[in-house]
C-alpha cells in the first residue's frame, strides 16, 4: 500500500486531477485532439479490456511514469481510473476536420458580448470547442447556446470567472481541464475602459482599469499555462497558445485615457516576457492590437454608446448627429471601417497555425496604426 498524501499535498482530489487530464488527453486522446472528462468514479469494472487502471502511487511523477508506459506499450483506453483520483473518459471530438482550429480546446474571457463574443463565435465556426467564460454567466450561457445551436452539441460551455480575482481564475481553469482535459488556446479578451484626464481620473477607477486590463493577463497566463506545459510534455508535436487582446492604444498612447492605454503597453511587456518564459515548452504567446469596433455596444449603443456621449459633449467640431461623429471616426481608419470580431479572429487563427512567431504584437487597424 503506498501512501496518497501528495493528492492533498497538491491541494485535494481536483487539483491533482487537473495535473493528471492533460497527460491523459495527450497521450490518448486522438492524438490530443480529443477530449477527456474527469469522474470521482475509481473501480474498473471486471473484464473491461477498454480501461487502464492505475494502482496507488507515491506521487504525480509515478502516474506520469505509468501513463506513459502504457502508451508507449500501445494501450489505447476509453478510460483510465487511477486510484484515490477518480476516472478519465477518454473521448474523440466531433470530426471538423478541414476546420482551421479543428480538436482545439479555446478559452474566450469577457465572451459573453462585444468583441468577446464575436469571437467565440468566430473560433466556434472555425472547428474549435469554445468556453465562454464572463462575470455575466447568464449572457455567456446564451452566447454557449446558440454556439451548439449552429455547430452542433458540445462545441461550447459557458463558464463564470471574475479575471481580476485569483481565486476564480484558478477555478475556471481547472474547471475546464477537469471537463475537456487540458486546453489549447487562451484569448484573453476581458477588458474594461474608463476614461479620463489627470484631473478626473480617481486612484479606485484607475486601479480597477489596471486589475482587469493589466493585473488579470498575468492571473490569466499564470494558470492557463499550466495544462498547456503538462500537453507539451507528453506530446512531443504539441503547442500551445495565449493571445491577449490588446488595443491600439497598447501602441500609441491615448490622450486623457491613460489608464487603459497604460494598462495595454503593460500587457505587450508582459506578452514579450511570457513569451521567452515559455516558450521552451512550446506555448506562444502573442498579442492582437484592434482598431475600433465601431459596430460593437461600447461605441453603437444607442443610450450608453461612445458616439452618444462624444456628440452631446461636443467631442466632435460641428456634428450634429450620432452619424456624423461615426463619419468622423471612420475617416480616420485609411480602409474606411470599423474593425470586426471576424478580423481580429482571422489574427487569432494564425497566431495558432503559424510555427514561428512569439512574443509579437500584431496591429489589425485597417492601417490606422502601422508598426515602425
Amino acid at each position: 500500500m503506498k501512501n496518497l498524501d501528495w493528492i492533498e499535498q497538491r491541494g485535494g482530489l481536483e487539483r491533482a486531477a487537473a495535473a493528471i487530464a492533460p497527460a491523459v488527453r495527450a497521450l490518448f486522446a486522438k492524438g490530443g485532439a480529443g477530449r477527456v472528462a474527469f469522474t470521482a468514479q475509481e473501480a474498473v469494472a471486471a473484464g473491461d479490456a477498454s480501461a487502464l487502471g492505475i494502482g496507488e502511487t507515491a506521487g504525480l511523477e509515478e502516474v506520469y511514469a505509468a501513463l506513459q508506459k502504457a502508451a508507449q506499450d500501445g494501450a489505447r483506453p476509453r478510460a483510465v481510473h487511477v486510484a484515490g483520483v477518480g476516472a478519465f473518459a477518454v473521448s474523440a471530438q466531433a470530426d471538423k476536420a478541414g476546420t482551421r482550429l479543428a480538436g482545439r480546446i479555446a478559452l474566450v474571457t469577457g465572451g459573453a458580448q462585444g468583441f468577446g463574443e464575436g469571437i467565440a463565435r468566430e473560433l466556434a465556426a472555425a472547428g474549435a470547442t469554445v468556453v465562454v467564460a464572463d462575470l455575466n454567466l447568464a449572457l455567456a450561457e446564451q452566447v454557449a447556446a446558440a454556439l451548439d445551436a449552429a455547430h452542433g452539441a458540445g462545441t461550447a460551455a459557458a463558464m463564470k470567472v471574475d479575471v481580476g480575482d485569483e481565486t476564480s481564475v484558478e477555478a475556471l481553469v481547472r474547471g475546464i481541464v477537469l471537463r475537456f482535459g487540458g486546453l489549447d488556446l487562451l484569448v484573453s479578451n476581458a477588458g474594461v475602459l474608463r476614461a479620463g484626464g489627470l484631473e478626473e481620473m480617481t486612484l479606485k477607477d484607475f486601479e480597477f482599469v489596471t486589475r482587469i486590463n493589466y493585473t488579470a493577463f498575468f492571473l490569466m497566463t499564470k494558470y492557463a499555462a499550466r495544462p498547456m506545459k503538462i500537453q507539451a510534455r507528453f506530446d512531443p508535436d504539441r503547442t500551445g497558445d495565449i493571445v491577449q487582446i490588446n488595443s491600439k492604444s497598447g501602441l500609441e498612447g491615448s490622450n486623457k485615457n491613460f489608464a487603459y492605454a497604460g494598462g495595454k503597453f503593460g500587457g505587450i511587456g508582459l506578452v514579450q516576457s511570457f513569451a521567452k518564459e515559455l516558450v521552451e515548452h512550446r506555448i506562444k504567446v502573442n498579442a492582437i492590437c484592434p482598431g475600433n469596433y465601431y459596430e460593437g455596444p461600447l461605441w453603437s449603443d444607442p443610450v450608453k454608446g461612445l458616439f452618444v456621449q462624444y456628440l452631446k459633449a461636443g467631442k466632435v467640431p460641428g456634428a450634429k448627429t450620432v452619424q456624423d461623429v461615426y463619419d468622423f471616426y471612420v475617416a480616420k481608419v485609411p480602409m474606411r471601417r470599423g474593425c470586426s470580431p471576424a478580423d481580429v479572429a482571422k489574427a487569432i487563427a494564425y497566431c495558432v497555425e503559424q510555427t514561428y512567431e512569439t512574443g509579437q504584437a500584431i496591429p489589425v487597424t485597417g492601417g490606422q496604426n502601422m508598426l515602425k
